[in-house]
């Protein structure tokens, strides 16, 4: 159950500008999200990634650092268990990103992966010839079959050049909710909105999926 936010701009920004607010939404979460954070950014056409154990806000964060686009993830582990960093989010490498937010529940699948989120990864891979937009929506589906319950499925895959978001929760709209800020100059999805950021924010419906160029 953490939290999650990809943010695109025309001309290179400081992270700092998501950084921050991220780190005062994640703070004032009704769920813990202080089990570690992480954020990938592109520079050179590559994803670079850094993550780190402590708590979102109770980190200094880089202040040089300029990008055209960021995903970050702050950690609310499962039953407080596998707090490590190398299983904090984002996975992926300098090609592709991902992150999710949600919990499934008895998968009846066997995929490689120190915990449930690498697992979905992995399998979604499985299909990546495809494309990802089909490769999320077919895992999603199998997820659907072979899991006892879903209570939240959300995902952000990036590729170096678009970005695939999918949503998918059963309860609680409010805190699963994806919500999406487009505009000339930028898009965001995150999993809260940030209204310092603009105030024109729109849900993403439930089992919906978006590509953004």
């Amino acid at each position: 159950m953490c939290r999650i936010l990809f943010a695109q701009e025309d001309i290179p920004f400081n992270i700092s500008k998501y950084l921050l607010p991220f780190a005062s939404m994640c703070r004032a979460s009704k769920e813990y999200q202080g089990h570690g954070w992480g954020f990938s950014y592109l520079v050179n056409n590559q994803w670079v990634t850094s993550k780190k154990l402590v708590p979102i806000w109770d980190s200094t964060f880089p202040n040089t650092i300029r990008t055209k686009r960021i995903i970050i993830h702050a950690r609310s582990a499962f039953e407080n268990k596998h707090i490590t960093i190398e299983n904090n989010m984002p996975f992926g490498d300098e090609d592709e990103i991902f992150v999710f937010n949600g919990e499934l529940r008895k998968v009846k699948l066997n995929v490689e992966g120190r915990i449930g989120a690498e697992k979905i990864f992995n399998f979604i891979k499985r299909f990546k010839k495809q494309g990802y937009a089909r490769a999320i929506k077919r895992a999603a589906d199998i997820f659907q079959q072979r899991s006892e319950y879903i209570r939240a499925l959300n995902i952000i895959i990036s590729e170096t050049n678009r970005t695939f978001v999918y949503s998918d929760y059963n309860e609680d709209a409010e805190y699963f909710t994806l919500y999406q800020l487009i505009e000339d100059d930028k898009k965001i999805v995150c999993s809260q909105r940030l209204m310092s950021l603009g105030d024109a924010w729109q849900d993403i419906a439930t089992k919906t999926i978006k590509t953004i160029t």
